[in-house]
């Protein structure tokens, strides 16, 4: 009776415990449990009746209490149990190292001859900064990024450079925070000079052409940015604000965005006003440097349409999408309206993605397809000749100054690491200038692009790429990736993670979703406030081309995506989870009945709306992912990522989502957070929590796919 009873005991214990069953042989128990304090709120709905709306773990939304840090930390428990089971795992950390850890540098900035950069080697952590005295000249380390934390989750980045090369502006970021600490260095002496901004989110910095001090945008909660001019060797007390509150007696609030920068000749501070993010209006404001106490002038003010200015000399040129949804190139007359201003590069059928100006020439860069391409210009708008890139891929515009003979552009693909190429605006010969070097053999992979048709007839790109002779017959693992907003494109560009899946057999496919830039403004709009759905829409309708033509399954099927792109995974989840095998859901924004009340959420009010409107609250409430699991659904396996580190998106959207998703899902498949407590929006993370990372990443997806 004793053996009888102790195995009924035995067994009532295991069917308690809701085994959770992943692949590859791994089981877990049931997820910590969460207690549910339940809250509701009441919306106004525009022609009808009030909603209600329960949120069980509101409570959740408060990172500090010890409440959230218990539930943290025996999420992140739960999550290690699952990796401790990962066979592949040390193998994978291993060679996620190798693709990582290579040697990296960035553009260099060329000042007075001097050139400046940053540059990382394999074994460490961190980039520091570095200097040339001549384009071919050694290397002399400037600002060591590796000695100022014991993790190596300090980072350090160039900011400003003047130009005579003598003072080196740099940001210092802890872990992957939006805000960064400000110092300047005096590049004769080697040493830092006194004066030091502290921590926070600068829209922009410049030092003044006289070398007296900076002008610098601050961003603060609540407030928004105001513009201010600090001299060097004064209290930040004493710094004069220049701009902020309201101008022309209109409000520049929490949603208004200013950037700082010093026209190349030192001749104008210019101000760009973004309104929103992304902006639906952008104002460029003037103040004439070289006159004492000179009004602040406007550019352009009060068009709802983006302008990004450029000058040579005192000739200012706008790239805008003002009566050019495709964006088009303007010469601006000062005092003069932008319906008067010379056309210099007309709207075009491709999309113009990037303008510069360098050695006297304009460079466009459009996206054909989403194919980069690259056309030089004279001042005048006549077309001088193209750069090449290099296959399909993502290439940039020419980065350097008007008065340059030279500068440097990049490209990169998704089965090509980056290389940066040195050119002669003069000749137009372009030279390779660094390549790094990672452990990958491109001649062994291919890329194409294909299209599909969307579910309301709209043609969609695909970037497709794999391992050459790959079978198409349904049973390979298949990474798929997307984001669809923000009027942000989403380029064939290189991802060691990317190359990873694709080292190990598997597909990787890239849609070009509504909602980004690949075809201009009218592409943004087709995905914003009630038309969101169509980027949901366009991705289950590429998910089902990948399926139909046999590159994979849904039980073989892995997604990812971050920020909105976690938006785009909470949606994947409650919409169509029998569609996939495995989810990474990172840094997501997933409660977007309450996303506007937290971090930076309310400057994206102008992308998404907000519930808080009477007028936009259903069709919000119509596919927000907290508010549409559903019980007892067959969810796939999911892994929310976040981490305190996050000062963008609201790290409450996991925590919330993976409590609910753990007692909702019907599956008995894994749902896990993986919650940093360094990691966040911002790179800045040291390589070895970043190996980790992308190596827990792949580990989850590729395992769960099998």
């Amino acid at each position: 009776m004793r053996i009888a009873t102790c195995i009924a005991l035995m067994l009532s214990s295991v069917a308690g415990a809701q085994l959770i069953q992943g692949k590859s042989g791994i089981t877990l128990t049931a997820p910590p449990p969460t207690e549910k304090r339940p809250v509701t709120d009441t919306y106004k709905v525009a022609g009808g009746a009030d909603v209600t709306v329960t949120d069980d773990y509101r409570w959740l939304e408060d990172a500090n209490t010890s409440a959230t840090r218990a539930f943290i930390t025996a999420q992140n428990a739960h999550t290690q149990k699952y990796l401790d089971q990962v066979k592949i795992l040390p193998e994978l950390r291993t060679q996620m190292a190798a693709l990582l850890r290579v040697d990296q540098m960035t553009t260099p900035t060329e000042r007075a001859g001097k050139y400046f950069f940053s540059r990382q080697m394999a074994d460490e952590n961190q980039g520091s900064i570095y200097m040339r005295q001549g384009l071919n000249a050694e290397d002399v380390k400037l600002i060591d990024g590796n000695s100022r934390s014991a993790d190596g989750n300090i980072s350090v980045s160039i900011r400003d450079i003047t130009p005579d090369g003598s003072i080196l502006l740099y940001a210092v970021r802890i872990g992957g925070a939006d805000e960064s600490e400000l110092h300047f260095y005096n590049v004769q002496n080697h040493t830092d000079m006194v004066d030091t901004l502290p921590s926070a989110r600068y829209y922009g910095v410049q030092v003044s052409p006289d070398k007296h001090g900076v002008y610098y945008s601050q961003y603060s909660p609540h407030v928004g940015c105001k513009v201010f001019y600090h001299a060097f060797g004064s209290p930040m007390g004493s710094d004069t604000m220049l701009l902020g509150g309201e101008y022309r007696g209109e409000k520049l609030g929490e949603i208004d965005g200013i950037g700082v920068k010093v026209t190349e000749n030192g001749h104008y501070l210019v101000m760009n006003i973004g309104r929103g993010v992304p902006a639906k209006r952008e104002d460029i404001l003037l103040k004439d440097l070289r006159v004492a106490n000179a009004p602040i002038m406007p550019l352009v003010y009060g068009y709802d349409s983006r302008f990004h200015e450029m000058n040579a000399d005192d000739n200012f040129y706008v790239d805008t999408d003002f009566g050019a949804p495709n964006h088009r190139v303007l010469k601006a007359d000062i005092g003069q309206k932008p319906e008067n201003w010379k056309t210099v590069i007309p709207e075009a059928k491709d999309v113009i993605e990037g303008v510069s100006i360098v050695g006297g020439k304009m460079f466009v860069l459009r996206l054909h397809d989403v194919r980069s391409e690259l056309t030089a210009y004279s001042l005048d708008g006549k077309e001088s000749g193209k750069i090449t890139f290099p296959g399909i891929g993502a290439g940039s515009e020419v980065y350097g100054r008007p008065q340059d003979k030279e500068g440097f552009y990049t490209f990169q693909s998704i089965v090509t690491p980056p290389t940066i190429f040195h050119y002669n605006t003069v000749t137009g010969k372009s030279d390779v200038f660094y390549t790094q070097k990672v452990p990958f053999d491109s001649n062994a992979f291919e890329l194409t692009e294909s299209f599909y048709t969307s579910k309301d007839g709209t043609r969609i790109p695909i970037f497709i790429a794999g391992k050459k002779g790959l079978k198409r017959d349904g049973s390979a693992p298949l990474l798929m990736t997307g984001y669809g907003g923000f009027a942000l494109s989403e380029l064939p560009a290189w991802n060691p993670e990317n190359a990873w899946w694709m080292a190990q057999g598997g597909w990787f496919a890239l849609p070009d979703l509504r909602g980004g830039n690949e075809y201009g403004e009218g592409w943004h709009k087709a995905a914003m406030f009630e038309k969101k759905q169509n980027v949901f829409d366009d991705w289950y309708a590429a998910a089902e081309y990948l399926i139909a033509n046999k590159y994979t399954s849904p039980e073989h099927f892995a997604i990812r995506g971050r920020s909105n792109g976690g938006l785009l995974m909470g949606a994947s989840m409650t919409q169509r989870p029998e569609l996939w095998g495995a989810i990474w859901c990172g840094y997501p924004l997933l409660d977007m009945l309450r996303y506007q009340k937290f971090l930076m959420g309310r400057t994206w009010t102008t992308e998404y709306g907000s519930a808080e409107d009477p007028m936009q609250f259903a069709y919000i409430r119509a596919y927000s992912p907290y508010q549409n699991v559903k019980q007892g659904t067959k969810y796939p396996a999911i892994m929310f990522f976040t981490g305190d580190g996050d000062t963008r998106v609201d790290p409450m959207n996991a925590r919330k989502m993976t409590a609910l998703m753990q007692e909702q899902s019907g599956s008995g498949r894994p749902i896990v957070l993986h919650y940093s407590l360094k990691g966040g929006h911002s790179a800045g993370v040291s390589q070895t929590q970043l190996v980790e990372d992308y190596a827990d990443e792949m580990a989850f997806l590729w395992t769960e796919t099998q």
